[in-house]
Order: structure tokens, then C-alpha cells, then sequence
């Protein structure tokens, strides 16, 4: 019996613990993907799918232990001090139908030392990759949700690639420009397709 419940409290987050531990270790190998060699950012977005009353903030707490950065459950965060980190909903994406809704909005461009810079105008930037890419079949909603997204997170911009055509999405090449840590979070989380798509196009190395 007792046995049995040392194993019960220990092997769950053990495990956990564990395989956060080793995706921290995978994610920072010498030869991983990453933007301008910055280390890449963790998070935890297991809530939803773990298993028990108690296993979406076991996992974030363990996950934390294990080296993650960050997580998606609020009250763990708000609780245990671990960083909160999301993305927007897809119906955030289908509000909008044109680019003309975004067509006056900016943010700043973030300087090498980590400082914000001048603030310009994305639509024309996104345009420009677009049109670089001969890339005109892309929705327009969708990037215009993009652009609105990153107008108000311009240095923690994380976005949900998969709400109409994943392989269409164009506009997290803009984000280059942004030097964000998090493109590499982004592909990772998406088809192989799409990875191998973008890793002969740039050098991340």
C-alpha cells in the first residue's frame, strides 16, 4: 500500500518533470533551428489535455521545474509565479475580412540591444514579403489578424498558423524583421511541410 502511493505521487511528476527537462535540452543543441542564435523559449499548453482534476496544473508546475519557461493555465501561473504566455483564438482570426481594417497600424521594431525603435506601418512591410514571395493567394483576413495581432504583442508575437491554410500563411516571414524568439516555437508546432518550407529559405543556423 504505501508503495503504491510513494510510486502514484512520484512517477507523475517525474515524468513530467523529466521529459520537460529533455525538450529543454533538444530545443538548445548546438545544431536546433533558432533566430539570430537567441535561446529559444519553452511553454506549456497542456491544460486541456491533461489527464485529472489536478493534471493541467500538476503539468505546469512540473514543466516549470523541468525548465520551461512558461505556461497557458492562468491560476498556475498566477499561483506558482511561472511566466504566462498564449496565443489568440481562431475566431480572433475570422473577425476580420480585409486588409483595409489594419491598414493605419504600427508597432515598434525591436534594436539589437533589446530597446524599441521607431514604430512603423506593417501593412506595406507585409506586402512587401508577400510580393517578394509571389505569394498572393494568402486570405487576407487572416494576415490582417496577423498584423493587428502583432501591433499589440510586436516582441512576444505567437500566432495560430492553422485557421484556413497553414502552408499559405506568409506573414511570419515579416517577423524576421522583428527578430522574435518564438518563430522557432511556432514551426516547431506545425506540419513538417511547413518547417521544410521555411529552413531552406533563411539561415537560422
Amino acid at each position: 500500500f504505501l508503495e503504491t502511493t510513494l510510486l502514484t505521487l512520484v512517477n507523475y511528476p517525474s515524468l513530467v518533470a523529466t521529459n520537460a527537462a529533455r525538450m529543454v535540452v533538444a530545443a538548445n543543441e548546438k545544431n536546433t533551428y533558432s533566430l539570430n542564435t537567441k535561446k529559444p523559449k519553452l511553454a506549456e499548453f497542456g491544460l486541456r489535455r491533461a489527464q485529472g482534476p489536478d493534471g493541467g496544473f500538476s503539468a505546469s508546475k512540473y514543466s516549470a521545474i523541468g525548465g520551461f519557461d512558461g505556461t497557458s493555465n492562468v491560476l498556475a501561473g498566477k499561483i506558482l509565479n511561472i511566466n504566462l504566455v498564449g496565443t489568440h483564438a481562431h475566431a480572433f482570426v475570422q473577425t476580420y475580412k480585409s486588409l483595409s481594417e489594419v491598414e493605419d497600424m504600427s508597432a515598434s521594431i525591436q534594436n539589437s540591444n533589446g530597446t524599441l525603435g521607431e514604430k512603423v506601418i506593417l501593412l506595406p512591410l507585409v506586402q512587401k514579403y508577400r510580393s517578394n514571395m509571389n505569394w498572393h493567394i494568402t486570405n487576407d483576413g487572416e494576415l490582417a489578424a496577423f498584423i493587428s495581432y502583432a501591433c499589440a504583442f510586436p516582441n512576444t508575437f505567437l500566432c495560430l498558423i492553422d485557421t484556413y491554410d497553414t502552408l499559405k500563411v506568409v506573414v511570419l516571414l515579416l517577423f524576421l524583421d522583428f527578430a522574435s524568439p518564438l518563430i522557432g516555437t511556432i514551426l516547431f508546432l506545425i506540419k513538417n511541410s511547413c518547417f521544410n518550407f521555411f529552413v531552406p529559405s533563411f539561415s537560422w543556423t
